[in-house]
């Protein structure tokens, strides 16, 4: 029995690490005492089995490990999104952009579940935190699509899938700790992820355009009442020419001075220009735009102009995620003190969120190289790769394998569990099997994104019961009563979105190009063309001497030169006619040397 405990303690020690998560005590913790109790068991089993590689004196390694991680230069951006987030979210630029969105989509059936989906898709691109994207949308939305008679359902699953997109669209913190287990660059998965965020975003919005037309009374239009900044998008799309058509004429001035960077130049230049018009219409009541185009121009441009600042100089090679982070954490801060909302009050819990959720991933990593430094101590991770790489169907059946294992234990684990404990298992053998780790680390991050939409433990849903009502109230518009959002129609609402999830996954398996345009269109080299010339083979006249074929290091009879048979005289260059004489004279030693 101790024999089959030694020879297969990988396993167990595996299995009892489930097990711990399932039980609900701490990832941190779990990871550690398991890696701390199995070292004991594997120190003393290890004259017992072969494949046992652990002694006391391995644990001087725990200090360098911790330092490892504490210096890692990578993790710094998650503190520096997770507090540009917190302080946009603070400074209510979800509910201007709710507000003004919704009043633009409004005249469309289904237009305020598009704009939730729209101002998800930007919340993702500045905040990169799920929990703020969703309690905003379900404190600011929810109330509002409930009162103009969406269906719960519908209401309840586009808000936390919505929500959501904060997974897989950069800046994401998901993305973040993937490029990080799998020893790839932060930015090449940010420039990796960023097209299958968007079109997964075009499938929510698809998925409502089809049930407007499907359940028409789920999601209605905005009533004419509720539009209260009216019409105008003709005004809108009037300024939009406008500001596209400077932007051109500055990419034309700027071409010949500054080259490649005119394009940003330009978009740069048209942008401030359009933002400026319609800042100063309102401030001067010119009216040369409508309500609506101001309210959109104004309320637009800052998050956008953010999301550049962040993702634009991290595609560009500017900054470096870290770099592009802080540069995001200072611009939310100016943004928050240009609207007024920037008090010392919203910098402290910003700072304390940042605190609690920057420690809650370093203790993970501590516990998680104190798990691996007895994993591998185990062969655990040969183990892993053998299981994994010996799948039927190669490649494919690897692929297959992990997503189904990845979306079941996401009914159970969370997202950080699942990148630190599922993900440096799977690494090595999708690296043998020779698949891009960045594609890799996008599939995953695709799929852990259901994490948060699987019934019944979905954080996702979890943070939108907090905020639907529990109980019958009254609209404050309307004066009617509402009755609550059930939990059960909060979970009914959000298999729909899952199922999109998957449809997204199976996506990016069958087109893996959306993700790996991230390595650019380098010149392709036709190896036919390649040329490699030799210098003149021969005793005299320079070049390399090679010793005939009697011996020592010649060419092997038979073998051939480029372009010619058998090395023999009639193939070696001609001899020169004269040949440098040489002095045979023994030099005077005792004379000084001469250098003529």
């Amino acid at each position: 029995m101790i024999e089959f405990v030694a020879e297969n303690l990988a396993p167990i020690m595996f299995v009892s690490l489930i097990v711990f998560l399932l039980l609900g005590y701490p990832v941190a913790f779990s990871l550690a005492a398991n890696g701390l109790l199995f070292f004991i068991i594997g120190v003393e089993l290890a004259p017992l089995s072969d494949s046992i590689n652990l002694s006391w004196p391995l644990l001087n390694a725990l200090p360098e490990r911790f330092w490892g991680v504490m210096s890692n230069d990578t993790l710094l951006a998650i503190p520096f999104f997770t507090f540009m987030g917190i302080v946009l979210e603070r400074s209510g630029m979800a509910e201007d952009l709710l507000d003004t969105i919704g009043q633009l989509f409004g005249p469309v059936r289904g237009g305020l579940a598009y704009a939730v989906i729209f101002v998800g898709a930007l919340l993702a691109a500045t905040t990169g935190v799920v929990a703020a994207s969703v309690i905003a949308m379900g404190l600011i939305s929810l109330p509002i699509m409930l009162r103009y008679g969406y269906d719960r359902r519908v209401a309840s699953g586009v808000i936390a899938a919505s929500g959501t997109l904060a997974q897989i669209i950069p800046p994401s913190l998901v993305l973040i700790v993937l490029a990080d287990q799998l020893g790839r660059s932060v930015g090449d998965m940010y420039a990796g992820a960023l097209i299958p965020g968007l079109i997964l975003t075009s499938l929510y919005m698809g998925y409502i355009l089809l049930m407007s037309f499907l359940k028409r009374d789920s999601m209605p239009a905005l009533p004419l009442e509720a539009r209260t900044l009216g019409s105008g998008v003709t005004s809108l799309l009037v300024a939009l020419v406008v500001a596209a058509g400077i932007a051109y004429a500055a990419h034309v001035y700027f071409s010949p001075t500054q080259g490649e960077n005119a394009d940003i130049l330009g978009a740069t230049v048209g942008v401030l220009f359009i933002y400026l018009v319609a800042l100063a219409d309102r401030a001067f009541k010119i009216n040369a735009l409508s309500r609506l185009a101001q309210q959109v121009i104004i309320v637009l441009i800052p998050p956008l102009a953010l999301i550049f600042l962040v993702l634009g100089t991290i595609f560009l090679g500017i900054a470096t995620p870290t770099e592009g982070g802080a540069m995001g954490a200072v611009g939310a801060l100016v943004m928050a003190a240009a609207k007024g909302r920037l008090s010392m009050e919203v910098i402290r819990a910003a700072l304390a969120s940042t605190t609690r959720l920057s420690a809650f991933v370093l203790f993970i990593l501590i516990g998680a190289r104190v798990f691996s430094l007895t994993f591998y101590g185990v062969n655990g991770h040969l183990w892993v790769e053998h299981l994994l790489t010996a799948l039927p169907g190669g490649e494919i059946g690897f692929l297959i394998a992990v997503n189904v294992l990845v979306f079941f234990l996401a009914f159970f684990l969370d997202f950080f569990e699942l990148a630190f404990i599922i993900v440096p298992l799977l690494a090595p053998a999708a690296d043998k099997l020779g698949i891009d780790l960045i594609w890799f680390g996008v599939l995953l991050g695709i799929n852990m994104q259901t994490s948060f939409m699987h019934p019944p433990f979905g954080f996702a849903l979890f943070y939108l019961r907090s905020v639907a009502a529990r109980v019958p109230y009254l609209d404050k518009v309307t004066g009617k009563r509402m009755q609550p959002v059930t939990t059960g129609q909060i979970y009914w609402g959000a298999v729909p979105f899952v199922c999109i999830q998957i449809i997204m996954v199976a996506l990016t398996l069958m087109f893996p190009q959306m993700v790996l345009h991230y390595k650019g269109t380098g010149s392709e080299v036709d190896p036919s063309t390649i040329k490699i010339e030799v210098p003149g083979f021969g005793s005299g006249g320079g070049g390399l001497t090679l010793p005939d074929n009697g011996g020592g290091l010649g060419l092997p009879g038979g073998l051939q030169l480029p372009g010619g048979s058998p090395l023999d005289e009639s193939r070696q260059p001609a001899q020169p006619d004269t040949a440098p004489k040489q002095n045979n004279t023994a030099p005077d030693l005792s004379a000084p040397p001469s250098f003529n």
